[in-house]
């Protein structure tokens, strides 16, 4: 058994630490997007009860597991797993708290690097001046590696390896390191969210101007905030709102379990968990909805935030608002801004870390140093093809199958685990012992009852977007290489006409009717209006591609557009798929390896 040589310093390092890696991005990028998109207060029964019903659960199960694999030597979950039930398989169940974290980390490390370059760029002013259209212009070319915006070559390369430089080295200093940045990252982010909040609160109607007459921040507010009951019956919010949670606590990773791992076997895990998840929770309901949606709509509309809410927002909207306030308070807006992003970025990929450090420590002896640039090193190959192609699709392929499904997966099976097998009993005892509170003997059954059937609903709901996503079924240009260029859809119906109105040999602009959605201030209601809507095809001459429709043509999705050399997103699309199965079969032949050395050294049986 392998001793521990790493702990913490103080329970408040460890719960900002546990915050740090549940307070991430999402909190302030996804959150607000995902409820703008659901129907604003529609969304917020939903993401409540499931924070309650789901959320809490899965943290007391992933504290307790972790810390009853710890006082066996066990800081990963392949041998936390393996330790509460018999049966070689559990070991590889756990390769998903491995897999998901180096996964996840390569790509979000490049997000990471965004906020690191925009703290840069708002300092030196390059935003000033700038449309909107120009801020999100800035944002497309800086993701493009063949351009740059500070004139280094390969911009976005060169950020993301600092980026992943830095984690690495604050990795390599183990526990102390992590716990460090977290008790300066934590207070330093709330107070950037607090600052910004107050300006999102006080913003009213002042932002308004003659393209926008109707702006106003409260008008923001009141979509988030106003309950819709009628959305208790509508599934598509449920599962958006099971779906956040995964998100915002980071549950179904495998860093609970392995930061859990390092506490004594009577250290209360029952108030840090709940500490934790509220702590998270204030920063994404409170902060997280008084930044972002309020300062768009209060000088771009709430109509505009509606039609337009997304991730890019925050890279491609808030510059713009931030110059809106002066030139000089626009620096420390966008400091403010990018540096919480950042912090909160951070502090989640450093958890991510932990996992692989963890298991190779345990089952291979390796040193704090190696483990942390060996896991630099894993994240680096697996993430750089995201920084190179991600205008190709293969980012989203990382987020989807590493960021989402793996997430749901894991999560219903170390329920499973948990309830069933390990036992209700024994697991409701692991929960309670040493804890500071009494928890309410209600939630043993939700353990029991409805956290597996609420898991196992989102699983079984979202298969058939799974087999989508293997087929590709989101594009008619499926053939890696081809010689022809077909139409994509002009809605989510895939009936809908377009007309061509602008044409050259390398162009094409297509009109077609499109519904957009906009809020009724007498009705309280989001409702759809038409509208004429655009959608434009730059083809390359270099490739010999040459536009065939002509002027006045109608085009159906998946007629023929144009001709010539095009190598289409599904090959990379396919090569994100392949680099992650080869990363899951990777990680399950470490444990492997592991699990023979365990046999071979007595501390396993065959």
């Amino acid at each position: 058994m392998s001793t521990k040589t790493d702990s913490w310093g103080s329970r408040v390092g460890l719960i900002l630490a546990m915050a740090g890696n549940a307070v991430g991005l999402g909190n302030f990028l996804r959150f607000p997007v995902q409820a703008v998109q659901n129907g604003g207060g529609a969304f917020i029964i939903p993401y409540l009860v499931c924070f309650l019903v789901m959320g809490i659960p899965l943290l007391f199960i992933e504290w307790s597991t972790g810390r009853y694999g710890g006082k066996y030597g066990n800081h990963s979950t392949p041998y936390i797993l393996d330790t509460m039930a018999k049966g070689r398989i559990w070991k590889y169940i756990g390769v998903f708290g491995i897999f998901t974290n180096i996964a996840v980390a390569a790509y979000y490390c490049y997000i990471e690097s965004w906020t690191m370059s925009y703290v840069y760029h708002s300092i030196v002013g390059t935003f000033n001046g700038m449309s909107q259209a120009d801020v999100a212009g800035f944002f497309n070319s800086y993701v493009d590696v063949a351009h740059s915006t500070t004139g280094i070559p390969y911009e976005a390369v060169v950020f993301y390896v600092i980026c992943l430089l830095l984690n690495t080295y604050i990795l390599s200093k183990g526990l102390g390191g992590i716990e460090k940045v977290a008790k300066i990252g934590m207070p330093l982010l709330i107070l950037f969210g607090v600052i910004l909040a107050v300006r999102g609160l006080t913003l009213g109607t002042s932002g308004a101007s003659d393209i926008f007459p109707e702006a106003n921040a409260w008008d923001g507010l009141n979509f988030l905030w106003t309950p819709q009951f009628d959305s208790l019956s509508n599934p598509k919010v449920w599962l958006a709102a099971a779906g956040q949670i995964f998100f915002t606590l980071s549950v179904g990773m495998g860093t609970i379990h392995c930061y859990a791992a390092y506490l004594k076997e009577r250290d209360d895990i029952a108030l840090n968990a709940v500490s934790a998840g509220f702590m998270n929770e204030f920063v994404e309901v409170v902060l997280g909805s008084l930044i972002v949606i309020p300062i768009a709509a209060g000088y771009l509309g709430l109509d505009w935030v509606i039609q337009n809410a997304g991730f890019g927002m925050a890279f491609q909207t808030m510059p713009y608002l931030f110059q809106q306030w002066g030139d000089v308070i626009a620096i420390f807006a966008g400091v403010f801004w990018f540096g919480l992003l950042f912090f909160a970025g951070i502090t989640s990929s450093l958890a991510m870390g932990t996992p692989w450090m963890g298991f190779m420590r345990d089952e291979f002896n390796w040193s704090k140093n190696k483990g942390a640039w060996s896991f630099g090193l894993l994240a680096l190959t697996m993430g750089l093809p995201t920084v190179v192609f991600y205008n190709e699709g293969l980012f989203d392929q990382y987020d989807y199958w590493a960021g989402t499904v793996s997430l749901v997966v894991f999560a219903f099976l170390e329920t499973i685990l948990f309830s069933y097998i390990f036992g209700i009993k024994k697991g409701w005892s692991e929960i309670n012992k040493g804890a500071d509170i009494k928890l309410p003997g209600i939630y043993k059954y939700v353990i029991l009852i409805v956290t597996p059937a609420l898991l196992g609903w989102v699983l079984i709901s979202s298969i058939p977007d799974w087999i989508d996503k293997v087929k590709d079924s989101d594009t008619h240009n499926k053939e890696w290489f081809a010689n022809t260029y077909y139409a994509e859809n002009f809605d989510a119906s895939g009936n809908t006409k377009g007309k061509v109105v602008e044409v050259s040999p390398q162009h094409v602009k297509l009109a077609f009717d499109n519904e957009k959605k906009v809020f009724d201030k007498a009705t309280g209601e989001v409702i759809k209006v038409p509208f004429t809507d655009y959608k434009v095809y730059n083809f390359d001459a270099d490739k010999n591609q040459q536009v065939t429709v002509k002027m006045d043509q109608v085009v159906s999705p998946k007629d023929e557009i144009a001709t010539g050399d095009f190598t289409n997103n599904t090959l990379y699309k396919f090569m994100g798929r392949m680099l992650l199965l080869a990363l899951f079969l990777f990680i399950s032949l470490v444990v492997f390896f592991a699990y023979k050395k365990r046999v071979k050294e007595g501390r396993a049986t065959i």
